[in-house]
C-alpha cells in the first residue's frame, strides 16, 4: 500500500514522526509532504498567489512552503511516482473535533486527498488545557494501527473522509473507541485577549478560554471527555438538503 502522509504542524513536529511510525505498520511505501512551517488554522485554504517552494529532505520526505491542501495536491499531482492507496493527516498536536474542523489545517489535508479521490483519514491527539502543557503521543502511537487497519477494511467511501481524535489518556485507560457525530462547541469559548507592545500600541490574540463543557452523548466532545477514541465521518457535501427542499417550495 502506498501512503501519502501531511500535518499542519509542519514538517519537525513530533506527532508527523508518530504518524510515519503508524504508517509505515501499514504500508509498504510511505511517502511525506508536509508544511515547510506551521499552518495550524489555515483550514482549506490553498497557495494560488505565491509560487510554491518544494525541498527535498531525504528518501521519500519532502517539504512545501504552503499549506496543508498545497501539499496533499503537490504529493499527488507532481511528487509520487503515482497516486496513493491513501491519505493520512496529523498526527495533530490537540484535538480536532466540534466547530474546530472548519479551522483545522489537518482535516483540510484529509479532505483535499477525498476531494482528489483517494481514502483519507485525520488524526488528532487531544491534551489538556494547561500552560506549557504537551501532549502524551503515546496514545495514538499504541492505537492508532489498529484504528486505521478498521477503518480501511470497513472502507471510506467516496465523498466521506474519517476524523480520528485519541483522548489525554494513556493507551490502558482508554474506555473504547466511539463512532461518533460532529459535536457543537461553546461559544464562549473564544475570545479576543488584547496586549500591548514596547512601543504602547495595542496588538491581539484570538485564544480559547478553558470552560466545563457538558457535551451531547454521541458527539466527537463526549467521546473525549468520556476518555474514548472519536472516528467521526465527515462528508465533502455541506449541503442541507431539508433546508434546500423548503426553499423550493418556497420559491416556486
Amino acid at each position: 500500500m502506498r501512503i501519502l502522509i501531511t500535518n499542519d504542524d509542519g514538517i519537525h513536529a513530533p506527532g508527523l514522526a508518530v504518524l510515519e511510525t503508524i504508517a509505515a505498520a501499514i504500508g509498504d511505501e510511505v511517502w511525506v509532504v508536509a508544511p515547510e512551517t506551521d499552518q495550524s488554522g489555515k483550514a482549506h485554504s490553498l497557495t494560488l498567489s505565491d509560487p510554491l517552494r518544494l525541498r527535498h529532505i531525504e528518501g521519500r520526505r519532502y517539504a512545501v512552503r504552503g499549506t496543508p491542501t498545497d501539499c496533499v495536491i503537490m504529493g499527488i499531482r507532481h511528487v509520487l511516482p503515482e497516486k496513493p492507496d491513501l491519505v493520512l493527516s496529523g498526527i495533530n498536536r490537540g484535538s480536532n473535533i466540534a466547530d474546530d474542523v472548519t479551522y483545522s489545517g489537518t482535516v483540510a489535508g484529509a479532505m483535499e486527498g477525498t476531494i482528489l479521490g483517494v481514502p483519507s483519514i485525520a488524526l488528532s491527539q487531544a491534551f489538556p488545557w494547561k500552560k506549557d502543557a504537551e501532549p502524551g503521543w503515546d496514545c495514538a502511537e499504541a492505537l492508532g494501527v489498529d484504528v486505521v487497519r478498521k477503518i480501511l477494511e470497513v472502507g471510506i467511501p467516496k465523498g466521506v473522509l474519517m476524523n480520528v481524535n485519541f483522548p489525554d489518556r494513556k493507551p490502558e485507560e482508554v474506555s473504547g473507541i466511539e463512532v461518533t457525530r460532529q459535536g457543537a462547541r461553546n461559544e464562549d469559548l473564544i475570545h479576543v485577549e488584547e496586549r500591548i507592545d514596547g512601543r504602547g500600541f495595542p496588538y491581539y490574540w484570538i485564544g480559547y478560554r478553558p470552560k466545563w463543557l457538558n457535551p451531547e452523548v454521541g458527539t466527537d466532545l463526549w467521546a473525549l471527555d468520556q476518555g474514548a477514541v472519536s472516528i467521526t465521518p465527515l462528508r465533502l457535501d455541506f449541503t442541507d438538503h431539508a433546508v434546500r427542499q423548503s426553499l423550493q417550495h418556497a420559491f416556486r
